[in-house]
């Protein structure tokens, strides 16, 4: 036998929300957002299903937009911003409790890259410096 332990991480789901109808901010989609520890998941469709699936450690950053109309029903759009292949900006569109999400979204995936210990770079300048060598 193999003595190898593989280590799976828990995975606790904190948040499960419906992207809802601006008007009064009825919950009339099938569009349902699923946040965990480890994992955002978007799952969309009625007849044909599409599931998309973000790790928490490629949430790079997040922002919270809340148009007029949000802002009267109680509810606000997510934007992550991720380096995720498939999805560079994950939006969570017309949620409530769109504020919580936010310091969530935040907080877990600070705590997701020192688990992995990932480093996020920036690419700042360096355009610039390879503009100027040539």
């Amino acid at each position: 036998m193999d003595n190898t332990k593989v280590i799976k991480e828990e995975k606790t789901v904190a948040f499960r929300e419906r992207k809802r109808i601006l008007f009064f901010g009825l919950p009339f989609t099938f569009t349902v957002y699923t946040a965990s520890n480890v994992v955002v998941t978007v799952d969309t469709g009625f007849f044909n299903r599409e599931e998309n699936d973000c790790y928490m450690y490629k949430i790079q950053d997040v922002t919270l937009k809340r148009s007029l109309f949000e802002r009267m029903f109680g509810l606000g759009t997510i934007i992550c911003y991720t380096g995720d292949v498939t999805n560079p900006e994950l939006v969570l569109e017309h949620v409530k409790h769109a504020k919580e999400i936010k310091e969530y979204l935040l907080e877990e995936s600070e705590q997701a890259r020192l688990k992995r210990r990932t480093l996020n770079m920036q690419n700042i300048g360096a355009e610039s410096v390879e503009a100027e060598e040539l």
